[in-house]
């Protein structure tokens, strides 16, 4: 009875267009005083004690990196970079868009910042290029996705505190599948615009103007080399590294680049502020809701009864692929990993499935998920930023999707893809 108020009410809340949060919220608090089984300060004590995590300061700290490093210019110059060498291909803009994201994600660490950023700076140029809106938002949006997938990336943060194993491991578990599915991403966005007459760019650049482009950029580019090798290297911690991303934006975009001024620092401070504060609220009111489904068994009723069914590691990966999808489909990327983390990681280790590989699994099914309409955020955020509908930005993400299918099934079942990595540098 307990567990269908909780689920009840939580559903209600999210029909009512309650912001995510606080239905979590809402829901535990109505389950909590039904069941009788905690007392009522369980809600405000566990609000505290599920952020009170030094590993989660490195999410406001990357957070505030990535709006640095973006309203620093640094975006800008990842994107002049692509274009010098990819613009002239088939497709060249679209392409570019992928590359541009692929770069940008190793600043940013989230899906709907990445859309946003780039989109921000390409989509217009697409429309002016003769691009199907559409097509455009869609590429756009499916690469944004790699925001969370290619390290450093917030989601992974809050799966490596939910599972209580290494940030390290799950940022080098990312690296390959996130160089996978932007190759693949690449490939479906150069096929697709080769049919529909989409021609590059007749510019041709020279050396010298490559190498000036390349040394123009050359502090974006030296970004994710400080902070992954950093981290890789041992010479700080993940929440470190994320902090030297701040003091790191802040120089070059107000001193090197200087296209911060003191009304946009306090502007992006106020931003980065905003996004911390939603995402922290998430972490506490998904943590408490979780909490309530151990109280109620609830976790332990779903893995017996997956075992039960199968002992199949095929088969249980490919039945929680299914519902990780479905999920991804309706439910905020954060909130759905610390609420199935506790519900799913017993089932896969008892079966023998590594966490780490686990955690990059559950990561590309919520990553797809955010391209996938009715809670696709990074299809509104691209909608929004390309001006124009968002049936229309689900239609040109079709492609795009299947292609990541495809790598999701391949990351699935070959656990080297993210695993070799762990185990050539993590030891």
């Amino acid at each position: 009875m307990i567990s269908l108020l909780l689920f009840g009410s939580f559903l209600v809340f999210l029909l009512a267009s309650v912001p995510i949060a606080i239905s979590l919220g809402l829901a535990s608090a109505i389950a909590l005083l039904f069941s009788g089984k905690v007392s009522s300060t369980y809600i405000a004590q566990g609000l505290v004690t599920s952020i009170d995590s030094f590993p989660l300061m490195a999410v406001p700290f990357f957070i505030l990196a990535g709006d640095l490093m973006g309203e620093g210019g640094l975006s800008r110059r990842l994107l002049n970079v692509a274009n010098v060498f990819f613009g002239r291909y088939t497709g060249g803009l679209a392409v570019i868009g992928v590359v541009t994201c692929m770069f940008f994600a190793a600043i940013s660490g989230s899906g709907p910042a990445t859309v946003a950023a780039i989109g921000g700076l390409l989509l217009p140029a697409m429309a002016r290029a003769g691009y199907e809106k559409g097509y455009a938002v869609g590429v756009i949006a499916s690469a944004g996705s790699l925001g969370i997938i290619i390290p450093p990336s917030i989601p992974m943060i809050i799966y490596a505190v939910s599972a209580n194993v290494s940030i390290t491991e799950m940022f080098l578990a990312g690296a390959v599948p996130g160089l996978l599915i932007g190759l693949a991403l690449i490939l479906t966005a150069y096929i697709k615009a080769r049919r529909a007459g989409y021609t590059g760019s007749q510019t041709r650049y020279t050396t010298r103007e490559k190498l000036a482009t390349l040394w123009e950029a050359k502090w974006a580019l030296l970004v994710p080399v400080i902070i992954l090798g950093g981290i890789y290297g041992g010479i700080f911690t993940p929440t470190e590294a994320a902090a030297i991303g701040v003091i790191y934006g802040f120089l070059v975009g107000v001193f090197i680049h200087r296209e911060i001024k003191l009304k946009s620092l306090y502007e992006v401070i106020g931003k980065s502020a905003l996004t911390s504060a939603t995402v922290i609220v998430i972490v506490g009111t998904a943590t408490i809701f979780g909490r309530m489904l151990a109280i109620e068994r609830i976790p332990f009723m779903i893995a017996e009864s997956i075992v039960n069914l199968t002992d199949n590691p095929i088969l249980i990966l490919l039945m929680i692929n299914v519902l990780l999808l479905l999920i991804g489909m309706f439910m905020e990327t954060l909130a759905a990993i610390i609420i199935l983390v506790p519900i799913l990681l017993p089932v896969v280790v008892a079966v023998g499935i590594d966490p780490v590989h686990f955690g990059i699994v559950m990561i590309l099914n919520l990553a797809i998920g955010m391209v996938t309409p009715p809670v696709g955020v990074n299809l509104f955020v691209g909608a929004r930023v390309g001006g124009t509908s968002l049936e229309k930005a689900s239609g040109g993400a079709i492609p795009f999707i299947l292609a990541m299918f495809a790598m999701l099934a391949l990351v699935t079942y070959v656990p080297w893809i993210s695993l070799a990595l762990v185990k050539l540098i993590g030891g």
